[in-house]
Order: C-alpha cells, then structure tokens, then sequence
C-alpha cells in the first residue's frame, strides 16, 4: 500500500500539480497587491467611490443609493488573467515544449504520418470484403 502511494506522489502530474498550486497561490496575491495599489487608484479616477468605499457606478434605488461594485468585478478580472497568463507562460507552455524534446529524443511522433493510416475508403472496402466472403463461406484473404 505504500508502494502505491509513493509510485503515485512521484508521478510528474501530482508534483506538478502541487507545485503549481503553490505558485499561483503565491503570485495571487502578488496580482492582488498590485491591482489594489495601482488599478483601484486608476478606477478612482473615473468613478468616486461610495460612503461605503465601493467603487461604482451609482443608481437611486427605492430605499437610496445602490453603487454596482465595477471596481470588485475589474479587480477579479485582472487579477484571474494575469495569474492564467503567469501559469500559462511559466508551467505549460514549457512543459510543452520539455515533453515535445523528449518525444523527439525518443524518436517519438505525436501522430502516426499520414502515410502509414489506411484512408476511410480502404477501411471500408476491406470491410465490404470481408462481409462479401463471410456470406458466401469463403475463408479471408490474408
């Protein structure tokens, strides 16, 4: 049973995973830090916030005030594509290019060439074939 489990912690997916995970959990509040120190003032600009410190768009409702929280939603925005763009640039793309170096060291292609796969048309013939000989009681070509 242990054995199991340290073959399964030393997959390159788990460590990755977590590896990842930590990271981005990191750099989130790096992008949150920033967002809040740099695009809140620069919303600010534009929009004044609310007694309450939101930043907005104001509407009159039926008991007073109502600010739609557009500072928040850009805040999320931000700071989401600036930490996919992050992870995107720093574990996939060059664990794409590490696995295609090794495919390629291996002598290994992604995908058979085309040469090699029969066409659909040919599948389909030797498939009429065989069912031609089947039912007159013929053995199959080789």
């Amino acid at each position: 049973m242990i054995k199991g489990f340290k073959e399964f912690i030393l997959r390159g997916n788990v460590i990755d995973l977590a590896v990842a995970v930590v990271i981005g959990a990191a750099f989130t509040a790096v992008v949150n830090s920033i967002v809040s120190s740099i695009i809140n003032p620069l919303i600010e600009i534009f929009w004044k916030p609310a007694e309450n410190g939101m930043v907005g768009i104001p509407v009159q409702g039926f008991y007073g005030e109502v600010v739609f929280p557009v500072g928040d939603l850009l805040n999320a925005v931000i700071a989401f594509f600036a930490v996919a763009l992050v992870v995107y640039f720093v574990f996939v793309h060059p664990m794409n290019l590490m696995k295609q170096r090794a495919a390629a060291k291996a002598g290994l292609d992604k995908e058979p060439q085309e040469s090699q796969l029969p066409t659909e048309q040919e599948i389909l013939v030797q498939i009429r074939d065989l069912l031609q000989q089947q039912q007159s009681g013929t053995s199959p070509k080789p």
